[in-house]
């Protein structure tokens, strides 16, 4: 008797396993689905953002100040292409960046409208 008990009862367990199967089955999340929702979502609402941040139409007096040629990076000091090479050519990045500020500080003291070699070579000394 016990060993048809002991069947019984594996059979229902294995009855009640299947149903739980089942049910999982049936109520998996479809991660794909999820995922491009969320993308969805997050794209939509950076777009919100943005449109706040940055209307389409921008109304903002000509910048006469402008001026064409290459510039110190970071800057609107116009520079002639040999001071960019030579700033290149500085290989530790925090130092390229202080050699540039050292320049640019001392081009807006004096002035000056271009920053040559000769003037770069002058100024870029600590």
């Amino acid at each position: 008797m016990e060993e048809q008990s002991l069947d019984q009862r594996l059979a229902a367990l294995e009855s009640r396993l299947a149903r739980m199967e089942t049910l999982l089955e049936r109520s998996a999340v479809d991660m794909e689905g999820a995922k491009a929702g969320i993308q969805r979502w997050v794209t939509e609402y950076v777009s919100l953002r943005l449109q706040q941040l940055v209307p389409e139409t921008c109304e903002h007096a000509p910048d006469d100040t402008a001026t064409p040629g290459p510039v110190l990076p970071g800057t609107r000091i116009r520079c002639t292409e040999e001071v960019l090479h030579r700033l290149s050519r500085i290989p530790i990045p925090f130092v390229r960046q202080m050699v540039t500020q050292k320049v640019v500080e001392t081009a807006r003291a004096e002035n000056v409208a271009t920053v040559d070699v000769r003037f770069f070579e002058r100024a870029a000394t600590f």
